[in-house]
């Protein structure tokens, strides 16, 4: 491995950097957490006029922003029919017309900013892993197409096509999506929200949250950051800010390994469209390429924790058993990623206090609804109408066992990799 583990530190053609909250100050908007939600808040809020300062407890994209697949996909994970008998007719619609506009909207902040992310459209593929899973495809076929979404069902052999391998029984590809290198979208969008006249901070953990009078007061070091708004945007990597709100949420990891670049008679044959994949298994895994021409393979579970060892073995395996020709490729990175998991896969809004809003949950779809939701809640906060946020904001949020429920994903996804691609 690399002296960098993390292919997106690497590899991110954007660069950001900025000192840490070293004064007191008064603004319009204060945003908590320098990812994907945050980034696009703070650069909403500035475009609109709007005083607004984000501070970060280590590096924009420092979390599951810059540790992302890098997939943009429309939707959520859940199947359209599930959302709308989860959240209400009504209400579901709202949330699926909403995210299914959500590459569109991440693809034009991208060509507005000018954010240099490789950034490809050409479409994602969802990868049947076995007959159950062609047959999973197929009904989300015919709900997505019962919405108007312009997707495709495909049989064994195009997808053996398109992805260079014949381990998959179909594919449901989605015209609308496509990939991104995630680090640095995030820190393009830092720099477009710097450039709009926010101030945002690097280093700058938050020791305190309280509500004086009118104002929120976000403690940071010795200075205190004092705002009429409030934006917590820590999803997965919140670190605490005592008592005014912590995200309840299932922390379940994420890891993933990358070759070098290939030379053009390996690589011509391996996803020669650029599309990006992940699979239907229970314990899932995706496989999409970089624009420097490596092939990145990944699933479920801890590449730093006790079963480390495991799911890298696995890596090797699985990208072997996909590509025979890579079976001696070398792994040159390997990184890992949190996500917060909510119970019924949906991401959720709470409206924690007057004039705060605290959006997270995203389920491993942080790049089109991250950004949606950070804009929006910049724009509902500002305005004082929640009309145009994507769902009906909530009090609270509880999960059961949280840390129960971590424990079985990861064994799980130790489990399977200790046996599968043998």
């Amino acid at each position: 491995m690399t002296s960098e583990p993390n292919l997106w530190r690497a590899s991110a053609r954007e660069s950001f950097s900025e000192p840490p909250f070293d004064a007191d100050r008064t603004v319009d908007l204060a945003v908590i957490g320098g990812g994907f939600t945050g980034c696009a808040a703070a650069l909403e809020a500035a475009r609109e006029g709007a005083s607004v300062c984000l501070v970060e407890a280590q590096t924009i994209g420092h979390g599951g922003s810059g540790r992302n697949v890098g997939l943009v996909n429309a939707g959520l994970w859940l199947p359209p029919d599930t959302v709308r008998a989860q959240m209400g007719e009504a209400e579901g619609n709202r949330l699926l017309a909403t995210l299914s506009e959500a590459p569109s909207r991440v693809f034009a902040l991208i060509d507005r900013e000018g954010i240099d992310c490789e950034a490809t459209r050409n479409g994602t593929l969802h990868l049947a892993h076995s007959p159950k899973g062609l047959a999973d495809l197929t009904e989300r076929h015919r709900q997505g197409r019962a919405m108007g979404a312009p997707l495709q069902l495909l049989d064994d052999e195009e997808t053996a096509r398109r992805i260079g391998s014949t381990a998959f029984h179909g594919a449901l590809f989605d015209p609308r999506a496509g990939t991104i290198q995630p680090l640095s979208y995030a820190r393009g969008l830092a720099r477009a929200a710097a450039g709009a006249g926010a101030v945002l901070h690097e280093q700058s953990p938050v020791q305190s949250v309280t509500r004086e009078r009118d104002l929120w007061h976000v403690t940071s070091g010795r200075h205190i950051l004092k705002a009429r708004r409030l934006l917590i945007a820590t999803n997965a990597y919140h670190l605490g800010l005592g008592p005014a709100f912590r995200p309840d949420f299932v922390p379940v990891h994420y890891c993933q390994y990358a070759t070098a670049p290939l030379p053009p008679a390996l690589l011509d044959s391996i996803l020669p469209g650029g599309e990006g994949c992940w699979d239907t298994a229970l314990v899932m895994s995706s496989i999409r390429r970089d624009r420097a021409g490596r092939v990145i393979i990944g699933g479920i579970g801890n590449g730093t924790g006790p079963g480390a060892r495991v799911h890298a073995a696995w890596a090797r395996r699985k990208l072997a058993a996909l590509y025979p020709a890579l079976r001696d490729i070398p792994l040159t990175h390997g990184w890992t990623g949190r996500i917060a998991m909510t119970g019924d896969h949906i991401p959720k809004i709470v409206a924690f206090g007057p004039d705060a809003y605290a959006a997270f949950g995203y389920s491993g779809r942080g790049i089109g609804p991250g950004t949606v939701f950070g804009t929006e809640a910049a724009r509902a906060l500002l305005s004082g109408s929640d009309t145009t946020l994507p769902l009906v904001p909530i009090r609270q949020h509880r999960e059961t066992a949280p840390a129960v429920q971590a424990a079985y994903y990861e064994t799980g996804a130790t489990l399977t990799h200790a046996i599968a691609a043998r």
